[in-house]
This record gives C-alpha cells, structure tokens and sequence, in this order.
C-alpha cells in the first residue's frame, strides 16, 4: 500500500478510536431516559458533512459512516431497539438496515399496528413502516396509525422495489400456487397475466412470508426478495417481475420526537375541513399565499363519522419555520382538527 496512505488510514483509526472513547464515556453519564434520547441525529450529521465535506465519495455514503460509528458506540452502552413490520427478509427490513445499518436490535412486527405499539409503549426507540408505493398508493394501515397516534415522523427512506419469482421448484411452467403479498401483486400483474395466468392466487401479510410459505411446497412460488429467498433457500426463478422500473416504495421512521430544523425538511400533516362550499380551497390557500410546495394530499375516509374524510398532507418547510407556523394558523380556520406529524429531512429517491 502508498505509504501516505497507510499514514492516513492510521490517523483515521486512531481519530475513531479516540472519537468512541469520548463519546461512550459521555453516555456512561446518561441516566436509562437521557441514553434512551441520545439516539442518532440524522439532521445534526448531515449538517456536519456538508458544511465540512468536500470529497469524492457521495455525501450521503459518508453520512451512513457516520450513523455506524454512533450506532456502534450506542450499542456498547445500550443497544438501540428499532421495531419493523416483518419477518425477516421484508422490504421493510431492508429499508431498516440501510437506515440504522446492523448495529441495531432489529425487531420484527405481525402487523403495522404491532409497530406503532412496541414504540408507545417503549419496548422499541424507533419503528419503521412503509407509507406509500409509487405504483400502488397509499399503506392505509400505517395512514390510519399515523392520525391516532403520539409518535411522530422522524425521517423517511426511498426504497428502490425489485420483486423475484422464487420457489423450491425449478421449472415456472411447474407453478400452480402463488403466495404473495397484496401490494407485489399489483406492482406484478402484468407479468404474472402474462407468465402465471391459470395459477391460484394466496394473499399472505409479507413478502418474507409468502416466500417462507412456499419452501413448504415444490409446486409454489412466492414473488419476494432475493434476501427472503436466500433467507428460506429458494431459487430465484425469475428476477424483476415488477411492471415499472421505476418502482419506489416509501419507509417512515417513527419515535417520541422529531427534529430540529436542518433548513431542507419536509412536514407532515393530517387534517379535517369544514362540511361547506369550497372549504378544501380555502385550508389550502395559506400554502399558496406563503409561497410553500404542496408534496403530496392523500384523502382517507374517517372511521368514526360516515362520508367524511380526513387529508394527509406533505409540504417543504420545517414546523417550527415562521412562514410555516404562520400558514398552518390560518388554515386551523378552514379545519375541524390539524395534527401535525412530524417534520424531518427531505429524500430524494437515491438517499
């Protein structure tokens, strides 16, 4: 190796070491609560590296460094508990590990709902559940947690979907079940019209499980991930079955509290307007007298009152902005209620 670099790499390891040992003697003086909130600043990292990076390497890769070396030396101290919706090999699970990495007690969940209840009642720091998929829409479960919880939207993730055709099986032609979760099956069903069209049909509640379920039968198949598939040792028959390339599913993070302003956020909502006459338009018109971007408005039917909807809305700014304080005032005159969700660090689809 250069001997400049062997040098440097040397500094680095000895600049790690002694950035551990500080910090891990600052948690010793935590108390169980104070350790509990210490977790990983994703805003305050992001911040550093771009003020002080200028390298090659992507910022966002030298962020994730960061969060393993804060994840690892919370670990030592207390090991950071981060409930998904499971099992093992979920594309929730995936998108879990590239947010906190593997220095994490990763706990899978039955349900959404399971999700949200291990983080109330603080058996888990963080959850993580998916919210929306570019092909298929909205996860109405985690839609409908979201309005009757405390917890609060901490940070989002992107997660580039890619679905296989997996099985014990070697032959497609030798298919006759399918287990599949419902969403996989909408983003696939141009595929399968065309590959499986005579095959009976199982919905189960996960990928993972429907890949488990078919290493129970050598004339099934399960559309899953190449990591459920190694998980329960299938073949992958078949990959990218999904319609779209461009398919994107959307993982929230979920905790107690959200964050400080970073100056590039985003801020969840979910509100109820008045039964009137262009009410929609008037709760909507302080974002446009404010000049602030309007992301996303997703209508969900209220469980307790019939035809009446609750609006699930994303839009740039952080909560705690003057401009946005403001606005979301005036709209509280257009509304029933207006609960604010959390507000957290704008992703793109390649973070």
């Amino acid at each position: 190796m250069n001997e400049k670099i062997e040098k440097l790499d040397r500094k680095i390891l000895e600049l790690i070491a002694e950035r551990s040992s500080l910090y891990l003697d600052f948690l010793k003086t935590l108390d169980e609560e104070q350790l509990r909130n210490s977790t990983v600043n994703v805003a305050e990292i992001e911040k550093i590296v771009g003020e002080a990076y200028n390298g090659i390497i992507p910022k966002e890769n030298i962020v994730k460094l960061f969060m393993e070396l804060h994840a690892q030396t919370v670990f030592l101290r207390r090991p950071l508990s981060v409930g998904y919706l499971g099992p093992a090999g979920t594309f929730t699970h995936m998108a879990l590990l590239e947010i906190f990495t593997d220095a994490v007690n990763a706990v899978p969940q039955k349900t959404v709902p399971d999700v949200f209840d291990e983080v109330e009642r603080g058996a888990a720091d963080f959850g993580v559940v998916p919210v929306e998929n570019s092909s298929e829409g909205a996860v109405t479960y985690t839609l409908d947690e979201l309005l009757d919880s405390d917890l609060m939207i901490v940070s989002e993730k992107f997660l580039r979907i890619t679905h296989s055709l997996v099985s014990i099986c070697d032959d497609v032609k030798r298919i006759k079940k399918l287990y599949s979760h419902p969403q996989p099956l909408g983003q696939c069903k141009t595929w399968l019209r065309n590959y499986l069209p005579n095959v009976e049909v199982i919905q189960v509640n996960s990928t993972s499980k429907a890949a488990e379920t078919a290493s129970w039968d050598k004339f099934s198949a399960a559309i899953a991930s190449d990591v459920a598939a190694e998980i329960y040792k299938l073949r992958v028959l078949v990959r990218g079955i999904e319609d779209s390339r461009n398919n994107f599913t959307r993982f929230l993070v979920i905790g107690k509290k959200d964050n400080a302003a970073t100056g590039n956020d985003k801020t969840s909502i979910v509100c109820s307007v008045k039964d009137r006459p262009g009410a929609l338009y008037e709760m909507l018109k302080p974002f446009h007298e404010a000049g602030i971007n309007m992301t996303k408005i997703e209508s969900r039917p209220d469980k307790k009152k019939m035809w009446a909807y609750n609006f699930f809305i994303d839009f740039t700014g952080h909560r705690e902005d003057a401009v946005v304080k403001n606005a979301l005032e005036k709209m509280k005159e257009s509304t029933i209620f207006l609960k604010i969700l959390g507000s957290y660090p704008i992703r793109s689809h390649e973070q």
